[in-house]
């Protein structure tokens, strides 16, 4: 009788694969949990502790630990000396290892959870089976996912049996599990402080570089190519999957790699906002933004702002999508769109008339600035979201290397202005309505390529001029969009970095602007306060830059 081992913390699929496997002449060695489950589904089950003689001690810290089970696994069948030793010790052997691991991911994401707690779901016994299965994989299948069991069952069935391909590529997955799994505790315990006997996660989640920096990343799915045709391309998801590593694609054609570059961008932007928001995006940049009372509404404001450029786009919206935004949306020609979700089928049939358009909707949870009522967020916000975690950390290649840096995050404009964090540093005070301006302006210069100078009013983008050798340049890029069409009159301003010269400033008020907010720090502040007071300007500090290279 072939023999097959379970021992799994998740137990999806299991009383079914169970009975397949018994059906097939396995006999069926558990331990703990899962012996139980498998024993009350009424299936025949050997427990462990039958097999090495010993019983399940330590809390259940020991079960498979024993020569018994680990030499029936690793036993090499076309080594007659292994199976001579195992016959002479009363091995017997095994054919198929069925293990999935403590949720210690699962554990460390729980909010208050104690650090002795968190030490108990790493797993021992079950990472040395998968290895030890993984090993032998030309003698021995190991399966380490409910959802390889209709798989393994179908190559069971196979004629002569699973193929060589299959046993191995079963073993890939075997090690990265447990790749995954160390990775995953080595990064939470780099996150543990100590101070004396006490050891403490919670005082270790903030802002940090840690030591060593482990990464693991799923492949979702091979691109079409890279940002040009000639580059090959893959889209992964890190762990703990968030946002658009773990997306929903529920139309369209293939997503490319510059269209997830401009999905990224477009949901960075509405997460700023609590409102309605909508943004609309080329080549990662914005050509217009905008809120509204209903996410309809800000998509129409945003399309708007630069209709012609928009023809094409990317949107972001931060509201699921209804009838009524599903409706503007398909009146022209946009790419694909990135929501929280479909309000309806009824929204979901409007979008459908336009098979190409691309939806993916995500859960932004945790790369959100505040856990409340926001739209991107759930009932209960993920420990995942605290900065001290990776998900708050960003990662970018350079040539043999790979820089991390926290992730950017407009903080200082997540309450309504002013606020004390600002200071007004001209003549004239900002009216109630440039506060709201600027306000908004702020949030969403923070995601155009620096360098960049914008005009807004309160509720949506008037012209952008990015990514610029110069501010001045910025500025005239930005009224050169605006044209005839759009009028600069009584807007407001924001540039990501400081005005190193009054020329910049100068031009902000030849285009019509009323208001300005930047960071401030340049040795020529003075001479640019005074130029805007000469143009009758109100001018805000904030005291941060937010340059996007």
């Amino acid at each position: 009788m072939r023999r097959a081992i379970l021992s799994v913390s998740d137990k999806s699929g299991l009383i079914q694969f169970g009975k397949a496997l018994a059906e097939r002449g396995f006999e069926l060695v558990s331990t703990g949990g899962t012996a139980k489950a498998l024993a009350e589904a009424g299936l025949p089950v050997v427990n462990v502790s039958d097999v090495t003689g010993f019983p399940e001690m330590m809390d259940g810290r020991v079960k498979t630990l024993h020569p018994k089970i680990h030499g029936g696994i690793l036993a090499r069948r076309h080594h007659p000396e292994d199976l001579q030793l195992a016959a002479q010790h009363g091995i017997g052997l095994v054919d198929l290892v069925v293990v999935n691991l403590y949720p210690f991911v699962e554990t460390a994401a729980k909010p208050g959870i104690q650090f002795d707690d968190l030490i108990e779901q790493i797993d021992i016994g079950g990472p040395s089976l998968v290895r030890a299965a993984a090993k032998n994989f030309r003698d021995v299948l190991i399966v380490v996912s409910p959802k390889d069991y209709d798989e393994v069952i179908a190559e069971l069935d196979r004629a002569g049996g699973p193929s060589i391909a299959f046993c191995f590529e079963l073993a890939r997955r075997a090690f990265s599990h447990t790749g995954s799994y160390d990775t995953a505790i080595a990064g939470t315990l780099a996150e543990v402080t100590v101070e004396g006997d006490t050891f403490s996660r919670e005082q270790a989640l903030k802002p940090s570089s840690p030591q060593d920096l482990l990464i693991h990343a799923h492949k979702l799915r091979d691109l079409r190519y890279g940002e040009n045709p000639h580059q090959l391309a893959a889209w992964y998801s890190l762990d703990p999957p968030a946002g658009l590593g773990a997306p929903a694609i529920l139309q369209g054609k293939e997503l490319s790699f510059t269209n997830l570059l401009d999905l990224d961008a477009a949901a960075r932007i509405v997460l700023e906002f609590d409102e309605p928001a909508a943004a609309v995006i080329k080549h990662t940049n914005p050509c217009g933004v905008a809120t509204g009372a209903s996410i309809a509404e800000a998509y129409v404001r945003a399309r708007d702002a630069d209709s012609l450029a928009a023809f094409g786009g990317i949107i972001g919206l931060n509201r699921p999508i209804d009838e009524a935004t599903a409706r503007a949306i398909v009146s022209t020609f946009i790419e694909a769109v990135v929501a929280p979700s479909v309000a309806s089928d009824t929204a979901r049939a409007v979008l459908a008339t336009k098979t190409n358009l691309r939806v993916v909707t995500a859960d932004f949870t945790p790369f959100t600035q505040t856990s409340g009522d926001k739209p991107f967020l759930s009932a209960e916000a993920p420990r995942a979201k605290a900065e001290g975690l990776s998900i708050g950390r960003e990662y970018r290649s350079i040539l043999g290397a790979l820089l991390v840096q926290q992730r950017d995050q407009v903080i200082e404009a997540h309450l309504p202005w002013p606020t004390d964090s600002l200071k007004v540093v001209t003549r004239r005070q900002p009216t109630e309505l440039e506060w709201q301006a600027m306000r908004f302006a702020w949030r969403v210069m923070a995601h155009v390529k620096s360098n960049t100078v914008i005009f807004t009013d309160a509720v949506r983008t008037l012209a952008i001029g990015a990514g610029q050798m110069s501010r001045v340049d910025a500025v005239k890029v930005a009224t050169m969009k605006a044209g005839q069409s759009v009028s600069l009159k009584g807007s407001v301003a924001a540039s990501d970095a400081f005005f190193p010269f009054r020329d910049g400033l100068d031009a902000v008020a030849i285009a019509g602007a009323t208001a300005v907010v930047q960071p401030g720090g340049s040795v020529k502040d003075a001479e640019v306060i005074a130029a805007a007071d000469e143009h009758g300007l109100a001018m805000v500090f904030t005291g941060r830059r937010h340059f996007r290279h």
